[in-house]
């Protein structure tokens, strides 16, 4: 499937064993998304200032140790292709959750149409970014809230190859439930795998409903080596 135009690749993916993970665990893995030319291509751009609007170092804000840089328009295209590819069936599971939640919003069908909402609502600038991490870096525990417009899933896409390029720096995940305890779990992130995950909220179904459950995420200590990620959020910032 790797050697599939991006579209045909998103195409094949199981939708329904997506939503049955978001579901259940807030996350799901879609494995070997992109192809090692596309992941080494992306991660190639950071370096390249031209690409970018704005670059944060971790340490400054207290958001951990690492940095990252937000796109520029116009997106690279393969980023672009991402964004409008993996929203289309994302948006039924998002539709969903916000009835279960009891949320009014209703989210269009189309990318490029909403992101016309988001203009509307004075958000207009770009929120893809790529990550950069080295040995001692780590992201804490966070979400990613850009103003009125938020869209409630996110994806994640390793670049870099855990086995040969870094170790440690696992994606890592929380969620707080009522009256319960956190639980964590940790992605098994590969290069070329993505995960989409709740960005803030997430309904469960209880024995009156269902409940909200509140999600973050982070990256753990990397023990050595560099590791670069793209992170591809829907909605854009204000």
């Amino acid at each position: 499937m790797k050697n599939l135009p991006l579209q045909q690749r998103i195409a094949r993916i199981d939708w329904s064993r997506v939503a049955t993970d978001l579901d259940s665990d807030g996350w799901a893995l879609l494995d070997r998304l992109l192809t090692t030319a596309e992941c080494d291509s992306l991660a190639a751009l950071y370096p390249q200032d031209e690409h970018f609007r704005r670059r944060i170092v971790m340490a400054n804000h207290n958001f951990g140790r690492g940095e990252y840089k937000y796109f520029v328009y116009p997106l690279p295209v393969l980023v672009a292709e991402l964004r409008s590819a993996l929203y289309r069936p994302l948006v039924t599971v998002a539709n969903r959750w916000n009835r279960c939640l009891g949320a009014g919003s209703h989210y269009p069908e189309e990318h490029s149409d909403y992101l016309a909402l988001c203009h509307r609502a004075g958000q207009t600038r770009p929120t893809p970014l790529l990550l950069q991490y080295g040995k001692g870096d780590f992201n804490c525990l966070h979400q990613d809230l850009y103003g009125e417009q938020v869209f409630p899933l996110q994806a994640v896409l390793m670049l870099s190859d855990p086995e040969m390029d870094f170790s440690g720096g696992e994606f890592v995940l929380t969620e707080q439930r009522p009256r319960m305890q956190s639980r964590a779990q940790v992605v098994p992130l590969r290069k070329g795998s993505a995960v989409i995950f709740a960005v803030h909220q997430r309904p469960q179904k209880g024995s009156r409903g269902y409940y909200r459950v509140n999600m973050r995420h982070g990256v753990r200590r990397l023990h050595s080596g560099r590791g670069r990620a793209a992170g591809n959020i829907f909605p854009r910032a204000t």
